[in-house]
């Protein structure tokens, strides 16, 4: 038996938690995202909606769910390629592929490509380049730290020379898929 006296105060934590963010049938419930979130997730969808081809389907909506298994490092350039190979998977038409590739300065001013979360702490500036696989143009850019105009350049040709084997890994994770299916 439990007894509630006037004189006792009854407060409740704060719960930051939004049911059905996510339109899906299971009630998926979706925590309360920070800054850093929100600026990521505008960076995927101003790069998706850059490289598919909206006016063929203009009354149409589209949703893309994400799921962060595991982060240790280059979250957004991940979650870059995840989005591209899931519009890939839709058979979506997109004016182009594109891939996410992330590089950071270390203290030393040596650029490293695909660092871990270690890598990226120890980093004084961290960049990620949406690349094309077109022209190899940069789509997007999301930087962090402090960095000269010729680093950011030199990182720049790093990302465009690293998409190559990104786009690469594309193709040969397409066709593997193809093939098996014929």
């Amino acid at each position: 038996m439990m007894e509630v006296s006037a004189s006792s105060t009854v407060s409740l934590r704060k719960f930051g938690c939004e049911q059905s963010l996510l339109s899906r049938p299971d009630g998926s419930a979706s925590f309360v995202q920070g800054v850093k979130e929100r600026s990521q997730e505008e960076c995927l969808r101003q790069t998706c909606e850059a490289s598919l081809l909206l006016s063929l389907h203009p009354r149409s909506s589209l949703t893309l769910v994400l799921q962060v298994l595991h982060d240790d490092g280059s979250l957004l350039s991940c979650c870059l390629n995840a989005a591209c190979m899931a519009l890939m998977d839709a058979g979506l038409p997109m004016s182009c592929l594109f891939c996410g590739v992330t590089c950071g300065i270390d203290s030393e001013g040596q650029i490293v490509t695909d660092p871990t979360a270690d890598q990226e702490k120890e980093s004084r500036a961290l960049m990620t380049f949406a690349i094309d696989s077109k022209e190899r143009r940069v789509m997007m850019s999301s930087t962090k730290g402090s960095f000269s105009v010729h680093e950011l350049q030199q990182c720049i040709a790093v990302c465009q020379r690293a998409s190559e084997k990104i786009f690469q890994f594309y193709r040969d994770s397409v066709s593997r898929r193809y093939s098996k299916s014929l």
